[in-house]
Formats: C-alpha cells, sequence, structure tokens
C-alpha cells in the first residue's frame, strides 16, 4: 500500500511562488510507485486547495480558473487519520486521507515554524526540521543570537523593530553607525533576498532600513565584508546523524546576490528555483577553508537542532580568512538538490532520504513522554465555594 503524502506549498509569503516551483521540482521526482502524492496548496489569502490540477504550473497563472476547480480543504485529526474534509457547503465531505505531511514552503507562515506547529498539534508525522529550529532560522536575529553562543562566528550588527527607529531615528542611526559602511539592511524574518539593501552613507541607511520596514517589524543592520567570497552548503540529518554536500560558490554581478540572481540566473523570464543562480561546484576555496566551512556548518545545524535538508550560506573575508555564517535555510530554494547531485546523490534519493527522518523524528519523539494519564482534575475542589460560574450546570 502507497504511504499517502501530503505535499504543502505557496503559502502567505513573499516567497510564494518560488515555494510553488520547488514544490513541483520535488513532486516530480518522489518515488510514485512508493508514495501517492497529495498536492496541498495554500494560496495567498491562506486557504488550502487540493486537486490533481495543482500539479500544472500553468494552473498558477490564473488563479480564478484553479479556485474554480480545485477544493477548499481543512486537515484534521479523526481518531488517528489524517483527513482533508471540504471546507465549505452543508455536507462536510471527506476528499482525501493522508499519512505524512511534507512542507516545502518558503518564508513566512510555513518554513517559519507556524505551519509546523499546526502539524505538531494534530499529530501528523512531518518531514523538515521541527518548530523551533524552523522559527529560530527564520529569524535571524535569534539565529544570530544562538550561533554565538554556540561558537559560530557571524559578522558584527545590530538589531530594533520598526517603532524604535520610527519614534527615535536618531537614536538608532547612531547605534547603527557603530558598525562600519558599508552595512547591509535586512528584514529580520524574510528570505530570498527581500527587502535587502547595501548602504554606503547615512541617507542610503536611512531610506534602506525605511523600506525594509515594509516588509518586516524587525530589522537587522550587518557591517559589510568587502573582501567576500560566498559560499553554501547543504546539511542533510538530524541531531543523531549527519551528511555533508559539496560546497558552492555562488556569484552575483550585484553587490549582493539578489532574488533575480538566485531564482532568474540574473535574467527575467522563467525560473528553475535555486538551481537557476550563478555558481561554481565545488567552491574555489583552500582545503582549510573547505574544513572550516564543513565544521561549521556542522555546529551551526546541531545548534538549532534541524531536521531533513538545509542549506546553510557562509560568507569568507578572503584577506583574513575567517569564515562567518550569513544564514541558515531551513527549506531551502529547491531543497538544494544540485547540491547533492554533485555529491553523488540524486534527487530521488534525496526526497528519500527526508521522508525517512521525517519518519524516524516521529518516532523519535512517540517514545517521550508528552501526556500524563492521569487527571489531576479528578477530585478537584479548588473552586469550592465559587458560585455563580457562568454556564456550568450542575
Amino acid at each position: 500500500m502507497k504511504i499517502r503524502l501530503g505535499v504543502f506549498f505557496g503559502g502567505r509569503s513573499v516567497e510564494h511562488e518560488v515555494s510553488i516551483i520547488t514544490a513541483l521540482q520535488a513532486i516530480a521526482k518522489i518515488d510514485k510507485v512508493k508514495y501517492e502524492i497529495i498536492p496541498i496548496y495554500i494560496a495567498k489569502s491562506g486557504v488550502w486547495y487540493t486537486g490533481k490540477m495543482l500539479l500544472d504550473i500553468d494552473i498558477y497563472s490564473d488563479l480564478d480558473l484553479l479556485k474554480r476547480y480545485a477544493r477548499e480543504v481543512v486537515l484534521y485529526n479523526k481518531d488517528g487519520r489524517f483527513l482533508l474534509q471540504n471546507k465549505n457547503g452543508i455536507l462536510k465531505r471527506v476528499v482525501n486521507e493522508i499519512d505524512m505531511a511534507l512542507p516545502i514552503m518558503h518564508g513566512t507562515n510555513g518554513e517559519d515554524g507556524t505551519l509546523q506547529g499546526y502539524f505538531e498539534t494534530i499529530g501528523i508525522p512531518y518531514a523538515e526540521s521541527g518548530v523551533y529550529a524552523s522559527a529560530v532560522g527564520q529569524d535571524k536575529v535569534f539565529m544570530k543570537q544562538i550561533f554565538r553562543e554556540n561558537s559560530v562566528n557571524v559578522v558584527k550588527y545590530k538589531w530594533f523593530f520598526d517603532t524604535d527607529y520610527l519614534n527615535d531615528p536618531d537614536k538608532i542611526m547612531k547605534e547603527c553607525e557603530k558598525l562600519n559602511y558599508p552595512m547591509i539592511v535586512k528584514p529580520a524574518t524574510l528570505g530570498s533576498s527581500v527587502g535587502i539593501q547595501v548602504c554606503h552613507n547615512q541617507l542610503e541607511l536611512r531610506e534602506a532600513i525605511l523600506d525594509a520596514i515594509n516588509y518586516d517589524s524587525k530589522i537587522l543592520v550587518e557591517e559589510v565584508i568587502t573582501n567576500l567570497k560566498e559560499v553554501n552548503i547543504s546539511v542533510l540529518g538530524n541531531y543523531e546523524h549527519q551528511e555533508l554536500s559539496t560546497i558552492e560558490e555562488v556569484g552575483s554581478q550585484n553587490e549582493i546576490l539578489t532574488y533575480e540572481d538566485k531564482y532568474t540566473g540574473g535574467k527575467k523570464g522563467p525560473s528553475k528555483g535555486m538551481a537557476s543562480a550563478r555558481r561554481k561546484i565545488p567552491a574555489n576555496i583552500s582545503e582549510k577553508l573547505t574544513r572550516d566551512v564543513e565544521e561549521m556548518a556542522l555546529r551551526a545545524f546541531r545548534a538549532l537542532n534541524s531536521s531533513g535538508v538545509v542549506r546553510i550560506d557562509f560568507l569568507i573575508d578572503m584577506e583574513t580568512e575567517k569564515v562567518y555564517v550569513n544564514e541558515i535555510n531551513s527549506i531551502p530554494g529547491s531543497l538544494s538538490f544540485y547540491l547533492w547531485e554533485k555529491t553523488n546523490k540524486e534527487y530521488p534519493e534525496l526526497l528519500e532520504d527526508i521522508i525517512n527522518l521525517g519518519i524516524v523524528n516521529y518516532k523519535n519523539k512517540n517514545k517521550k513522554t508528552i501526556t500524563f494519564k492521569n487527571n489531576i482534575l479528578e477530585g478537584f475542589n479548588g473552586l469550592k465555594g465559587v458560585k455563580g460560574i457562568k454556564g456550568i450546570k450542575k
């Protein structure tokens, strides 16, 4: 009997379209003999849809058509079965059942632990990182704070809330200018280089902060490494065991790797997700730097208790040869399959490993005590003498 695998994608995120690309890439490579694929598309409105037409990327160019023929659904647990039920109508008919969830979401409301929290609440097995690793991995400030505690190098930075700046911009500017120009401004919880700008002077810094505030309430400002080489590595595993991919060197015609660099190869037109980016595999770095990147990647992965496949982005100061972790991507674009192919692990095998790790994590979690059988409210008289509680009948 096939495992019914619910693949979740889309979402209320600025990385919505990238998630669709990554998900359809993965679905095309999942073993159809072993798995029955049930696509679950989360629209930008937050409504969930299912239906075979969601496997055709052309359907997403006409959302009215999608809404007309796909089914709106909700997912719930009924006696240990995970059912997709019609959201609308008098008869709440079950339209499908899934055994396990594979979230392929990027950014907020999906990669950030919110969807994982729902999976935990209803008890469904799921792949990739859990709630805590996902939440911390999405918040660049939390991430850096945990990395520093675990001897993972990060560049010098400052952070603040949008209201801090709007209420007293001069105070925030004074704090930020304790760093050296050029600086880079980032919305703290977004990805895909959305809302990110490099600043060379105070005017540019003020403008960049105001732009970032359009996207996020938490703003990060970092020093820019000027003798920079950017490299990425993917890690696969959980806290018990980890594998490392080949290291890639990423390039851009811009000061930073932009959204277009990542997803269209720097050109407008059809995208292949992160597989479109300009890159050199393996990276042109020394054996020592290779070891430094690999060791720090494992340290960062374990510090967050990540799981499944992640991509960790590094900044290397080529003058000092010091390696810094830029960020971790808990559900990376294209699931970093292009890095594993260069490590002699084909995409179907990578996907199988990701799913199996989700099953292992589910079994490990169920070995732990999460509830007590005894009911401490049985015979409880703590409300004795309290009268007139509305709605309670004797």
